[in-house]
């Protein structure tokens, strides 16, 4: 199953926006606003980036162009990267996607749990010199 099953681009649902510029230079974000799961409760992921007045000075209006252009293209991969490893998928048809668990294979679901690795026949040296951890005993308190 697809991580991303929408209708458009995932670009076509970013929101861009600019803070107050400052001495520092100018900060933009990119918002992706979804709804998580079943509660229909209302959130977004966002990509933030920074244009400094040296970068500004020195590559004009392009430079606006060209940060937006590569923050969008790393947002983009951060989001299918996150879904992958969250196991989720983002879906819908209504202007504000869907973020939902993926549903479990039946074969993952019907596979048996692996059993306890059974101990070697013979001890080799490396194993010989293992120190057994008293239970009782905790090693970060």
């Amino acid at each position: 199953m697809a991580h991303i099953e929408l209708p458009r681009a995932l670009e076509d649902y970013f929101a861009f926006a600019e803070t107050t510029p400052t001495r520092n230079g100018r900060r933009f974000v990119i918002t992706l606003p979804y709804f998580a799961g079943t509660a229909q409760k209302l959130d977004r992921l966002q990509w933030w980036y920074h244009l400094s007045p040296e970068q500004e000075r020195q590559m004009g209006e392009a430079a606006i162009a060209t940060l937006r252009a590569q923050a969008t293209e790393k947002f983009r991969r951060h989001i299918e990267r996150w879904l992958q490893n969250t196991r989720q998928h983002l879906h819908g048809e209504e202007p504000i996607p869907r973020i939902d668990p993926l549903p479990v294979a039946p074969e993952a679901a019907a596979a048996p749990s692996p059993a306890e690795p059974e101990p070697p026949a013979t001890e080799s040296p490396a194993t010989e010199s293992i120190v057994s951890w008293p239970a009782e005993r905790v090693a970060n308190g």
